[in-house]
């Protein structure tokens, strides 16, 4: 009996040992463990991430169109300004003294010159009509020859200057009349005056936030200088510096999640407005402008603020992770597909590329087994599925900061947590 049991557990010790060489070998034929996506068709969003800054559209620079003092200022920077509101004052002491001059000389056409003038016409006319008369009776007394030619001579020598007088006097009189150019001269002079006065004070004329001044009380200002800066209400705009390689999926009209850093618990949104027509060739850059859809009080001039823009969205597409994509060229890459257990290398066409994930839209279906590791083409291996990361929307994210690589997505990741969990 002890042989008999000896027996046996030879032969189960033989047949368990037999039976790990099996499996060993059976594991060895169907190759190395890999890990694997298995494609499905899911939602998907490709977004543009980029820092810009806040921008204003329209900065009024403030003057001053007179050389001068400055004796008061009214703002600082950050306060809030309407049209009309009384922002600086020069002293005025020369500007006064030249109206009260003005007005001095325009009184005095009134009260004096121009009743002088007038009076003077009054006796020039006299004195013609006189030595008109007088010529008038030295005429008859020569032709009834009672006088000499020479005493008629003088008559009409007197009348002629007598004439002159009258028409240099009415033509003063006329000049000095109401309404007359004289008055006009004057007038111009006094709204001169008055207008170089009103310009020792330098009003707002735009609503608006002052950015920054340049100019304190005791300041000799002259026309041409920056005294302050001005953003004019609602036109605030973000710009975005973007990367030139990254800007074919940016266009005009394209909405947009805004929010800034200070803030990033307020989530804005916006549109593409503008992108400008050349690139920045010191920096590769290309200036692309966001306009507010909605007021932004909290807002500040150069604030700093991350920008999420949604340029493409599908239904459903067939999404995988880059780093599954090999040989990438454009929209051309390829993928290790296993089929029964063996690796084969097959050519796709992605569709919304991004850096964390990419639209296959062709080359591949749903249920398609694709390698995340490297393997030899024809290669047995037995693939370990991976999920996909999950959630309620897939987004491919272009991480367009000039200050990262394009392939720098963490950042822009932790940065939007915020938008996407607002977004849903």
């Amino acid at each position: 009996m002890p042989a008999v049991r000896s027996i046996r557990r030879v032969v189960i010790l033989a047949i368990a040992l037999l039976a790990l060489g099996g499996w060993l070998i059976w594991r060895q034929l169907q190759g190395p463990e890999l890990p694997a996506y298995r494609l499905e068709a899911r939602p998907l969003v490709q977004r543009v991430v980029a820092s810009g800054e806040v921008d204003s559209q329209s900065l009024a620079q403030v003057g001053s169109e007179i050389t001068g003092v400055v004796a008061a200022r009214h703002v600082r920077e950050g306060d809030a300004v309407n049209a009309g509101d009384l922002l600086l004052e020069l002293r005025d002491d020369e500007q006064r003294a030249r109206l009260r001059e003005a007005e001095a000389a325009l009184q005095q056409l009134i009260d004096s010159t121009r009743p002088q003038a007038q009076a003077t016409l009054r006796e020039a006319q006299h004195n013609l009509e006189q030595a008109t008369r007088e010529l008038q009776r030295r005429e008859t007394l020569f032709e009834r020859k009672l006088l000499a030619s020479e005493p008629l001579e003088q008559a009409r020598r007197a009348e002629l200057t007598a004439r002159v007088v009258s028409d240099r006097a009415r033509f003063a009189a006329t000049a000095l009349a109401e309404g007359g150019s004289e008055e006009q001269v004057l007038r111009q002079r006094l709204e001169v005056a008055r207008a170089n006065l009103a310009r020792t004070r330098i009003h707002a004329q735009v609503d608006g936030i002052v950015q920054s001044r340049d100019v304190e009380p005791g300041d000799l200002v002259q026309p041409g200088r920056t005294l302050l800066t001005i953003a004019r209400s609602g036109s605030s705009e973000i710009l975005l510096p973007l990367d030139e390689k990254s800007l074919a999926p940016i266009e005009h009209g394209q909405s947009a999640r805004i929010v800034a850093d200070a803030y990033p618990d307020r989530v804005l949104t916006a549109k593409v407005s503008f992108i400008a027509p050349s690139v920045d060739t010191a920096r590769g850059t290309i200036d692309a402008h966001v306009d507010l859809q909605e007021p932004a009080a909290f807002l500040r001039q150069g604030m700093t603020v991350s920008v999420n823009i949604e340029t493409g969205r599908r239904d459903q597409a067939l999404v995988l992770p880059n780093d599954a994509l090999r040989a990438r060229d454009g929209s051309r890459a390829q993928v290790l597909r296993v089929r029964d257990g063996v690796v084969e290398r097959v050519g796709v066409r992605q569709g919304m590329l991004g850096t964390a994930l990419s639209e296959i839209s062709e080359g591949l279906a749903a249920g398609d087994l694709v390698l995340i590791g490297d393997a030899e083409d024809g290669q047995r291996v037995r693939p370990r599925v991976q999920p996909i990361p999950s959630g309620s929307q897939y987004e491919a994210l272009l991480a367009l900061d000039p200050d990262t690589t394009f392939h720098a997505l963490e950042r822009p990741r932790e940065r939007f947590a915020s938008i996407k969990e607002n977004a849903g």
